[in-house]
């Protein structure tokens, strides 16, 4: 199986991909040569993270039928000093807010996303860290 995306460069440092039928705009600063026209490469590695075990949890938790208000999905990335900057870390940061959230169930959403179902977070697990936190706050 295989995947695959299209992206054209606009002007400067600025890009238009097509993933999957939507356009996605990548740019960098003025200080490096673009417009912030878009978001930048290595932050749109934190989105994948964050949407991949995002969906799964909701999924799972859905399954376990565990209701809540809200739902918010934060993923910081540490980077190295040194070019090329890569990451060398990422923490994900699981915040729930409802009445009675069991931190069981959410747990072990959070642990099958991790260990069977998230392919982003196991491509960056090969690379470096990813460590998880989670947070239930009530209604």
């Amino acid at each position: 199986m295989k995947e695959a995306i299209n992206m054209q460069w606009l002007s400067d440092m600025a890009f238009e991909a097509n993933v999957d039928g939507h356009k996605i705009y990548i740019d960098s600063s003025a200080e490096h040569g673009g417009k912030d026209l878009g978001a930048r490469p290595k932050s749109l590695m934190m989105v994948a993270l964050a949407g991949c075990t995002g969906m799964d949890v909701v999924s799972i938790l859905k399954k376990m039928r565990v209701e809540f208000d809200s739902f918010n999905v934060r993923v910081e990335g540490e980077l190295s000093d040194e070019h090329p900057k890569k990451y060398i870390g990422m923490k994900v940061v699981f915040t729930f807010t409802g009445t009675n959230v069991p931190l069981d169930k959410v747990e072990k959403a959070v642990a099958l996303s991790k260990e069977r179902y998230c392919g982003v977070q196991a491509n960056y697990m090969a690379s470096f860290p990813v460590t998880h936190e989670i947070i239930i706050n009530p209604s």
